[in-house]
């Protein structure tokens, strides 16, 4: 008969820090691996201390921790398959991001990563030191190299483990959700299995972690590239894949191939995740936010609706004198439809009393955005105390378009714990609530059906602090916006380029103005969903004080 490898790929979700029940997760996982004949169990990088723990993993207590739940995990699961998991590794006074096998209860072999990533969200050179590439290491009949995440994005190390006997590459994985990813993902490892002629399991945690999303979707390849296996993206799930060996080497057995998701159902379902487990994994699970009758506040409403249930979202609506009866309909269209509480705190009221409070001090000026910005600010007081009384996260609802230029009003409508729809420009907001409207699937809480009236969607985006005020009347058209500032944040091209590629030049500069005078309010701002490979928080850091200016 010829020689078969069973191995079971656990595509679970971890909480940072949670090290006991990230422990709990592998046992079962482990025990399943027992139950289907598995002769390995694969976890994913870091997984006993969930990613990214970022300084967290330089403190000695946590590290004892980590080393005495490895050494029960090892000894729990001493009878039966072996088991690979992520966690960091404390060897001769350094430091590294390591990935163990546990076999016959200890620690069998430990592979540390060579390639530290240190762009975007990642700062990994900050905490571990970079190891020599591992050899293979034997389970069975197979000589099995282990590139360690990014360690597979550089054709070295694949390199190095084929030269030197692997048969079998797996590479455990912390690789959040951007935009794409997932196509360069695979084109990556691709080449890895073209270059080395061998197969290839690719691991990839799920799961919400502060702003980041692990999107799962992982893969296995036999020689050449020829998909054998695909996991779904986003969802914890576990599956059993049988190698044999036969002339050409060792080969994947053809498992399920899994339906990829498109850009836009990706995005939504990072959001909602992220969300789901922000919430779950610190404690919460209730979400309170205001309900302006626009567009911003009904997508984080369905947002929130589709994460956590509609009877866990309670959403308020704070009227002023300068608020729309068409407003009021929308809201109340938006909770309805989701099947959300809405309640109305009308906040004519505070605002007399301010306005009073202030009069002796403001006497002989002329009303300005300062009034404006006293309104947003009772809303966000209003909404916290409503927060703070219930338990409830309030959510703050900015888009990117917002966030990059400033066109919020701090400790007003930027008060609250998580923004779901911090990473998306609003151009995107529009076509996001359209693909919702039209689509519903298992993953989502909120009901299958027409969430968001089309005329949120298609009236002019207003503020609503003044009468007759629109966004344009302080912003350029979002669809020029949008294009401005995705030159300057994400692709990070010179005002010259921008020129070049037909817009104004007066427009681009005062945008460019915008963005880098509003990165103290980003400094201060809620965490949000990361969607793209350039948002506001790890991915750009820009100074706060910063007077220079692109004289292109």
């Amino acid at each position: 008969m010829a020689e078969t490898f069973r191995l079971l790929m656990a595509q679970l979700n971890p909480t940072v820090g949670a090290l006991a029940a990230n422990a709990a997760l592998a046992r079962a996982a482990w025990a399943q691996g027992r139950a289907a004949g598995a002769d390995l169990v694969v976890l994913p990088e870091m997984f006993l201390t969930g990613y990214q723990t970022q300084d967290l993993v330089a403190r000695p207590a946590f590290l004892r921790d980590v080393a005495a739940e490895m050494a029960a995990l090892a000894a729990a699961c001493a009878d039966g398959p072996a088991l690979g998991i992520g966690a960091p590794d404390l060897f001769r006074g350094a430091l590294y991001n390591a990935w163990h096998v546990l076999d016959g209860g200890r620690i069998a072999t430990t592979i540390r990563k060579h390639h530290l990533p240190n762009a975007d969200v990642f700062d990994e050179h900050r905490l571990y030191t970079p190891a020599q590439v591992s050899g293979p290491w034997r389970l069975g009949p197979v000589r099995i190299g282990t590139p360690i995440c990014e360690d597979a994005w550089h054709p070295d190390v694949a390199e190095t483990l084929a030269e030197t006997g692997a048969e079998l590459l797996i590479v455990p994985n912390g690789s959040p959700y951007a935009r794409g990813k997932q196509d360069i993902r695979s084109q990556l490892m691709v080449a890895r299995t073209v270059e080395t002629g061998l197969p290839l399991v690719y691991l990839n945690m799920v799961g919400g972690q502060d702003d980041q999303v692990f999107d799962g979707a992982s893969f296995v390849l036999n020689p050449g590239g020829r998909l054998a296996v695909q996991l779904p993206a986003f969802d914890s799930c576990t599956q059993l894949v049988e190698f044999r060996r036969t002339e050409d080497g060792w080969l994947a057995d053809p498992g399920p191939l899994a339906h990829l998701p498109d850009p836009w159902e990706a995005d939504y379902r990072a959001m909602v995740e992220s969300l789901r487990d922000y919430f779950g994994k610190s404690g919460f699970s209730r979400a309170l936010l205001g309900l302006s009758g626009g567009i911003d506040s009904a997508l984080v409403a369905a947002i929130a609706a589709d994460a956590l249930g509609p009877q866990n979202v309670h959403c308020v609506m704070l009227p002023s004198e300068f608020t729309s009866a068409a407003s009021l309909e929308d809201a109340a269209a938006v909770a309805g439809a989701l099947g959300a509480r809405l309640d109305t705190l009308p906040i004519e009221g505070p605002r007399a009393a301010v306005s009073a409070a202030l009069a002796p001090l403001f006497a002989g000026t002329t009303p300005d955005l300062t009034e404006e910005n006293i309104q947003s600010r009772l809303r966000g007081l209003l909404l916290m105390a409503l927060s703070n009384k219930f338990g409830a996260m309030l959510l703050t609802t900015g888009n990117k378009s917002e966030v990059a230029v400033g066109y919020a009003t701090i400790y007003g409508d930027m008060a609250g714990g998580y923004n779901p729809i911090k990473d998306l420009y609003k151009t995107r907001v529009f076509q996001t609530c359209r693909w919702r409207n039209a689509n519903h699937r298992p993953w989502m809480l909120g009901p299958a059906a027409e969430v968001i009236p089309p005329r949120v969607i298609d009236k002019p985006p207003s503020a609503e602090l003044r009468a007759d005020q629109k966004d344009e009347d302080s912003l350029p058209p979002y669809p020029v916006l949008d294009a401005i500032l995705e030159g300057l944040v994400d692709r990070e091209v010179s005002v010259a380029d921008l020129v070049a590629e037909g817009h104004d030049r007066a427009t681009v500069k005062r945008v460019e103005h915008l963005v880098l005078t509003s990165e103290w309010k980003r400094f201060q701002s809620a965490p949000g969903t990361r969607l793209t490979g350039r948002a506001f928080w790890l991915d750009r850091r820009y100074p706060i004080v910063n007077r220079w200016r692109d004289g292109g």
